[in-house]
């Protein structure tokens, strides 16, 4: 893995050097061609040769293998999906992060149902859940009654949760965190 600098969105991206071609060091590798069917093992220069005459690149994907693999692909297209696999694998482990329900102690029933039913969609697809009771004013002072709407919006979610952390204060207000037991 080596970083590279992307240029475009002022970051630094970790790109896996694949060696290609003439690069590739082993006698022997196990060869894949591009539709994925086993060669089976032959020399190199056997596969540069059939790599060359399809006018594709010999790509070695698993160096630590005995013998190494190497697949006959165009390297742009390997690359390309190389990038959206790494893509895919970022997205999945972003989508289980923690979400926020904001709440307010004079919202009216429906508008907690509605927020209930956001906060039930959100444990069901496996989601922390982050509850903000938002305060204003003369509303800070009364932090008794604040827990009892906050109680009361926690009864109203369906599905079975836990909490994870209690009713804090903090700031404008308390939050709490729950998750799907």
């Amino acid at each position: 893995m080596k970083a590279l600098y992307c240029g475009t969105c002022l970051c630094y991206y970790r790109a896996i050097q694949y060696r290609t071609n003439n690069a590739i060091t082993a006698p022997q590798l196990r060869v894949i061609d591009a539709a994925g069917a086993n060669l089976g093992i032959l020399e190199r220069t056997e596969a540069l040769r059939i790599a060359s005459e399809q006018r594709m690149d010999l790509i070695e994907i698993a160096p630590a293998a005995k013998p190494p693999v190497a697949r006959i692909m165009s390297f742009d297209k390997f690359r390309y999906l190389k990038e959206k696999e790494e893509k895919k694998q970022q997205r999945a482990e972003k989508s289980k992060g923690l979400k926020h329900v904001r709440i307010t102690p004079r919202a009216a029933l429906n508008d907690l149902h509605i927020k209930a039913r956001q906060a039930e969609k959100f444990l069901n697809e496996g989601h922390k859940l982050e509850i903000r009771l938002f305060m204003r004013g003369r509303e800070k002072g009364n932090k008794e009654w604040a827990l009892k709407k906050l109680d009361e919006f926690l009864k109203m979610i369906p599905v079975p949760h836990q909490m994870t952390m209690p009713p804090r204060w903090g700031g404008r207000g308390f939050i709490t965190q729950i998750g799907k037991k």
